[in-house]
């Protein structure tokens, strides 16, 4: 009897613990994609940086300086659109990630519904048949 009790607990248990499984695994993975996308995106800018610093350096005289500011308008530019698509991808990330949490937390809902009114049904019968097994039951495990 206690073994049953036991299997039933450890069942339980498990069944409740999946859905923050599920969800701990959602986190963890959108947070390396997301810090993944970052990083990249931090290189990209590292790039243009230094690009722009070795350009800077070739400045020699005022025509150098014409060209070099012409090439910084157009590189703010391309920063400018870079930025943009960085945003859009973490924005799209960010969604899906919220997708996802929901539908986790749809069907964990579902799954607590379903097991409350399963024990709901589990619990009319033995409130009038099995009251006493589980007494016994309890009693002897104090001896």
């Amino acid at each position: 009897m206690q073994d049953k009790m036991m299997d039933a607990f450890n069942a339980q248990t498990r069944q409740m613990f999946e859905p923050m499984r599920k969800i701990n695994s959602l986190m963890l993975n959108n947070m390396e994609k997301m810090t993944q996308y970052q990083l990249e995106a931090m290189k990209r800018y590292s790039q243009m940086g230094t690009e722009r610093l070795r350009n800077a350096t070739d400045i020699q005289d005022a025509e150098s300086l014409r060209d070099f500011g012409t090439q910084q308008a157009a590189m703010m530019n391309e920063l400018s659109q870079q930025m943009q698509e960085d945003a859009r991808v973490m924005s799209e990330m960010s969604l899906e990630f919220k997708a996802e949490m929901e539908k986790l937390f749809g069907e964990a809902g579902k799954q607590m519904a379903d097991q409350a009114s399963a024990a709901a049904k589990g619990e009319q019968p033995s409130a009038k048949g099995e009251q006493p097994a589980k007494a016994s039951s309890q009693s002897s495990r104090k001896s």
